[in-house]
Formats: C-alpha cells, structure tokens, sequence
C-alpha cells in the first residue's frame, strides 16, 4: 500500500479479477495463486488457455512455473534487481512506451539513471537469474499489448518491500500497463477482508479512505463527525505495538488476529503479551494468542453476522446472517459499542445498515455506498455517491497524485543473510490446504486428516549431503529459536534454501522469523528471509 500510494496516489489493487482473462501476458511475482489465492489462479489458467503469455518469478518451483512461457527463479530477496534488470532491457531497447511516459508520469530520467547499472549481466551475479532469460522476459512482457502485474507476500515481507512494489509500479509504467482495462499492478490481499480494513483507517497513520492524520483540515473533520478531540500523531505498526509492549503499551486489544502464530519471532511475541499490563482477546475460538488473554470476549463467524466485505479487488460485498450464533458470542460492532459506551463515548448503533451510512458520509471512496444499493448489487470503489456505477479499474483519465512518479529505486540485499553457522536461507507462507494461522482450518477434521503436519522443504542435493531422506526428521534453527518437523525433500527449492508453511502450532515456522529485520517505511518484517541452520534428528 505505501509503494503503490506514493507511485500512484492510491495503494489498491488497480483491476479487476475477471479483467485477468482479458489480459495478454500476466507477470506473477511473489505469489503462489493457485493455492494461495485459487480463484484468482484459475483466472489466470483460463487467460492461458485462452492464449494469454506467462511470467513467474518465484524462488521455489510452484504450479503455475510448469505454465509459464519464462520461468525467472530469483534468490530470495533480489526482487529490485531482477526488476530493474527488466526494466534496463526495455529502456536500452527502447521498448518501453515512451508516449505514456511522456504524458502520464515524471522522474523518468532520475529513474533511468539509476537503471543504468542493473544490466542483465550483472543482475545475474544478484539474482542467479541468468541474463538470457532475463532479456527474454524483459521482451515478451514489452511486446504484449495487455500486461498485468500479480503480487503478494513474496514481494512485500522484506525488509525492502516497499522498494519491491515501487519497482513493479516502475515496470507498469514505463510499459504502458496501468489505467486500462486487463492491465495493472494488483497486490493480492492475504485475508477477506484486510482491504476494507484499511480501508476503514484500521493503520497507524490515517483515518477512513486514507486520509492522513496529520492533516489538520482531516483531523477536524472527524472530529466534528465523532464529536471527539484527536490525536494529529501517527500511532504504531503492529509490529512496533509487541515491541513496545510492557513498555509504551500496557494494554492491547486483539481482535480476529492470532499473532502468537503469524507474528515474527513467537518467542518475542509472547514475551510481550506476558509483560502487558492487559490483554484483551476477542475472537470465534480459543487461539494460541487467547491462551494469554485477561478476558477473552466472544466474537461471531462470518455466517453468524450482518456486514459487508471489501475483497482484493476493493469490491465491496454483503454479507448476511445464515445461522444463530451459539451460546454468549455477539456481534463484533455490538461488543465494541458497549465497550465503548462503558469507558465515556456513546457509540449507538441500531444496525450495521446503519454503520454503513456514517461509513458513506465520512470516507470519500464510499460516499455512493449503502445497504439499499448493496442488497442489487456489489460494488467498487471509488464509488463518491449514489448515481456512480463504480470503479473496475483505477487510473483510466490520470493517477490519483497527477502524474505517475517514477522513483530510482537501488538493490539494498536483505538484513539477514546466510553465512558459515546459519547456512540455509528460510522461506515462509502458506499451502493450499490450511489457512492464515489454522484457527478454523485446524479445526476441520478432512484438512487436518489431509494435510495434519508441518514440513521443510529441502533441496534433494542438500538432503543427500546431511543423510535426510523424504519423512525424516529434522530440525530448523535460527538465531531466534527452533522448530521441529519432517522433511519434504525434491526440487521445488533450491539448494541451500528452504521453505516452510506457517500454519502449524506444532512446529510454528514463524518462531524462526525476524521480528527486528523491517521495512523503514512499512515496518513490515523481513518474513520471506532468515538464516536457518538444519539438522536431522538421529
């Protein structure tokens, strides 16, 4: 959100999801669609089918590498350079689309004297990419008419993600690829409802629709909205909050998060929920992180309530009460409502309709927005009132910000790297199977009885070097803790590399991570990276 918020002026998903089988070639970079995100995935499948090109530039081996016409297989990391690598092909080439360079952006010349540096050869010695493929990938992804950008975690779990999403903005641009229909940079979000949530100014830095809390016009119009004296400060990152716990922060309040399993460093994690002077937990199950609670309130599932979703694609959707919820759970804005009431604001609500009018009157992007039009139809923003049809696409007649800014964005190699103690390289994320952190995945019995374990997935050459074979067990240590599990041994990683899913308690990968390695601008921890030293268990 804060590469493409300062490349474009808005930090959304610029297309659609049914625009992916319009499009000529798709670039897939960071992201395993096919089990992280399926639908999208089968989007993507049914573009090729349809005779759409395919890039993937992933570390590991993943579905959609045995599909694409190029297969790039960075070293985890090297993303900038791989990407100004492309983009020092096409402008040498001249390839690029000087008209919309020209009219649509600016800072290209800055840019490109940066790019200057990052010739295929070189970018090779970074990436392990060799040049010929790289040069090949920059050609076929100018040549198309219709290019569409697909990323996510991969590509902003660094700790330099923003660089990351700033060099794909670089790539769309100077190719022409943003503001028309079947193109586009979209960011696929990790959960189902993380876009409305920001949205919603649930970030440490800006009220509804983005706008900044430090402007004093934006400030006082919420306060005349809420009729509430506000803080012009710019709060804390989620990451930040845990290590300022026990310190700066005394009381936390966790709603539908599990961060004692998807936080960095858990070790780290639940040492600062101890030292809290108070903990709060509000969610559908006991989780690892209610198990550490003072009061855990009892939320309702998405089927037990009344509300709307906003989805990858900023397209905002009803949702409606299918069952009663069970025992003492309520609804979250209820629970919140009377939270609120007992510590001195009068928060009244009659419905969530109702929620959603005030949400259309203060938040610009969804002024057109309510129940009455929702119950026809979804819709996306920007919506700005109640005639508008909605937004598929983003940018159509210029960028949110004016002109589009090219920024010179230069390799910086990640904070933690391997060396002679700590000799492999870890990867983390997800499997097709189980979900986020497996609160409700975990608990159904046919995933579990299918996918019931963790695993490492461990190069065959680097298995028959320590004498592991596939099922073995081993253990994976950093600088931070270790984890036990069972290997996977093949060629989805390479050597010397690793890769593990998050998802189990048993083995929780993210007791490895790095919770000190983050982005200067996001604060997003370097999760994608950490120096991991491997052992099997005799």
């Amino acid at each position: 959100m804060a590469g493409l918020a300062t490349a474009f002026g808005s930090g959304a998903m610029t297309n659609s999801i049914d625009e992916i089988e319009g499009s000529n070639i798709i670039f897939v970079i960071g992201s395993n669609p096919t089990e992280n995100h399926p639908v999208i995935g089968s989007k993507i499948k049914r573009a090729l089918r349809k005779g759409a090109k395919l890039i993937v530039a992933d570390p590991r081996d993943i579905e959609l590498s045995n599909m694409a016409d190029i297969c790039l297989h960075q070293k985890p990391g090297t993303d900038v350079a791989l990407i100004n690598g492309l983009i020092h092909v096409m402008i040498k080439e001249g390839l690029y689309d000087k008209k919309f360079v020209e009219e649509r952006t600016e800072n290209f010349d800055i840019m490109a004297s940066v790019i200057e540096d990052y010739t295929p050869e070189k970018v090779e010695q970074t990436t392990g990419v060799p040049a010929e493929d790289i040069i090949k990938a920059a050609r076929l992804f100018a040549s198309e008419d219709k290019g569409a950008i697909y990323y996510a975690m991969g590509i902003t779990q660094h700790s330099n993600g923003t660089d990351n999403v700033l060099a794909l903005a670089n790539l769309a641009m100077v190719t022409g690829n943003v503001g028309r229909e079947s193109t586009g940079v979209n960011p696929l979000r990790g959960q189902n409802n993380v876009q409305g949530a920001c949205d919603m100014g649930a970030l440490p830095n800006v009220y509804p629709s983005y706008q900044s809390v430090t402007n004093p016009d934006i400030k006082e119009k919420y306060e005349k909205a809420w009729d509430v004296k506000l803080s012009d400060k710019t709060g804390l990152t989620a990451v930040e909050v845990f290590n300022q716990a026990g310190k700066q922060i005394k009381a936390v309040y966790i709603l539908g998060e599990n961060p004692v399993m998807s936080d960095p460093d858990q070790n780290h994690i639940i040492e600062a929920l101890k030292s809290l002077d108070f903990l709060i937990v509000q969610d559908i199950f006991l989780t690892d992180t209610a198990q550490y609670a003072d009061v855990v309130l009892p939320g309702v599932s998405f089927a037990e309530k009344d509300g709307t979703f906003t989805n990858t694609e900023r397209r905002v959707q009803r949702v409606r009460k299918a069952v009663t919820p069970q025992g003492n759970a309520r609804d979250d804005w209820r629970i919140i409502c009377d939270l609120a009431k007992l510590m001195g604001y009068e928060m009244d609500y009659s419905s969530p309709s109702e929620i959603m009018d005030e949400i259309a009157k203060v938040t610009p992007s969804y002024g057109g927005i309510s129940y009455s039009r929702l119950e026809e139809s979804s819709l996306q923003w920007p919506c700005p009132d109640a005639t508008h049809p909605g937004t598929r696409f983003l940018h159509a007649n210029g960028f949110a910000r004016g002109l589009g800014k090219l920024h010179p964005i230069s390799y910086r190699p990640p904070q933690e790297e391997p060396d002679e103690e700590y000799d492999f390289l870890l990867m983390t994320g997800r499997m097709l199977y189980h979900y986020h952190t497996g609160t409700m995945t975990r608990r159904s019995k046919a995933l579990n009885e299918h996918r019931p374990d963790a695993y490492v997935e461990i190069n065959y050459v680097d298995a028959k070097r320590l004498g592991i074979e596939e099922k073995s067990r081993v253990r994976v240590t950093s600088r931070r803790g270790e984890v036990e599990t069972y290997a996977m041994v093949g060629d989805r990683v390479k050597e010397r590399q690793l890769f593990m899913p998050f998802h189990y308690a048993e083995s929780p990968a993210n007791r490895l991570t790095n919770a000190e390695a983050l982005d200067p601008v996001a604060k997003i921890p370097e999760y994608k990276v950490s120096a991991v030293k491997l052992e099997k268990i005799v």
